[in-house]
């Protein structure tokens, strides 16, 4: 089954399937579900054409891959131009909802350990 161009897996169950798609976690993929009236735990290929054609038009209707990512990437392009301190975070590559910087936050930074341990090597024994 594809829709919008992605090809949900069939061997997996539908609900777990259907966050192939960027934007659709497993709630929403439940809530789906729940519309068409199909089981969670059904496969993608034991749908009916209409059960699929259901979930397609669900699915279609919603903001979700380009549309979300462009929607996103705008509303943080705003935060930058208008130059909130959220926008400043993420001009500065730190984190924005307020978590520690002093530990933690290293994906963010790029792994920089700049304790005095972290940086030696090993002395080869010759």
């Amino acid at each position: 089954m594809r829709i919008l161009g992605i090809t949900i897996p069939d061997e997996k169950r539908l609900e777990i399937g259907l966050t192939s798609l960027y934007g659709i976690g497993i709630p929403m993929a439940r809530k789906i579900l729940d519309e068409v009236k199909v089981e969670y735990g059904k496969k993608g290929k034991d749908l009916t054409e209409a059960q699929e054609n259901q979930i397609r038009k669900i699915i279609e209707e919603m903001k979700i891959e380009g549309n979300l990512k462009r929607e996103i990437s705008a509303n943080i392009k705003r935060l930058k131009d208008i130059k909130a301190y959220r926008g400043v975070r993420h001009m500065r590559k730190l984190p924005v909802r307020g978590q520690r910087t002093k530990t933690n936050s290293r994906t963010v930074r790029g792994n920089v350990r700049k304790t005095m341990g972290s940086g030696r090597r090993k002395v080869e024994k010759t």
